[in-house]
């Protein structure tokens, strides 16, 4: 375990902290360090020496900023920040791509993503506000895109992580929506958060060992 991954591992267990104890100047020391934290651990590992790796790479820088954007209880920030996840998960699905396309594997994503992401718009979309609708449901197209990606990558190197990584991804978004549109509660960040993080320690991961 690199000292990257245990800092990470560190951070979010203090943000778990802040959460808990519902302190923004512990969420503005915590957040962004454990973000930074995975984007330098997939620097650590050589990513900027690949296509794959490169792209993966601004995938997690653009999802570091994004987690900094959701920090402020602000509406402009947290569109902010939903543009800037929706362009990295964008740049995870071209990445994935990069690694070579199965499209019997892509056909079968599909058909596995389409339901969890209808039955995730129907869930979400009474409780949206009309302006956010749009950008919502744009963000679930493309997340889902992200996972259809990941599984067309099969019989690649590293594919299981590869997957993984997407689907924890795809399911600790639910947690934020859960958290921004439906109810705020604690729990929407003690199962979100550790997924959210672990998925995007796994994805540098696979940026990392794309050298070897």
């Amino acid at each position: 375990m690199t000292p990257f991954v245990v800092a990470c591992l560190a951070f979010l267990a203090l943000l778990l902290v802040a959460e808990w104890r519902g302190s923004q100047r512990l969420r503005w020391i915590a957040k962004p360090l454990a973000s930074l934290s995975f984007v330098l651990a997939g620097l650590e590992g050589g990513a900027l020496e690949t296509p794959y790796g490169r792209m993966v790479l601004l995938a997690l820088a653009l999802g570091a900023l994004g987690d900094v954007l959701l920090i402020p209880k602000v509406n402009a920030a947290f569109l902010g920040g939903l543009v800037s996840f929706l362009l990295g998960h964008l740049a995870f699905a071209v990445a994935f791509t990069l690694r070579g396309v199965s499209a019997p594997a892509a056909f079968a994503g599909a058909l596995l993503v389409a339901l969890p992401a209808a039955l995730s718009w129907r869930w979400l979309s009474p409780h949206l506000p009309g302006k956010m609708r749009v950008p919502v449901l744009a963000y679930v197209a493309v997340i889902s895109f992200m996972v259809i990606g990941a599984a067309a990558a099969f019989g690649q190197p590293r594919w299981p992580a590869i997957l993984l990584g997407a689907v924890m991804f795809y399911v600790s978004d639910l947690a934020v929506a859960r958290e921004r549109f439906v109810v705020h509660a604690l729990a929407n960040k003690l199962w979100g958060l550790p997924l959210y993080y672990g998925a995007q320690l796994v994805l540098a991961w696979t940026a990392a060992q794309a050298l070897r």
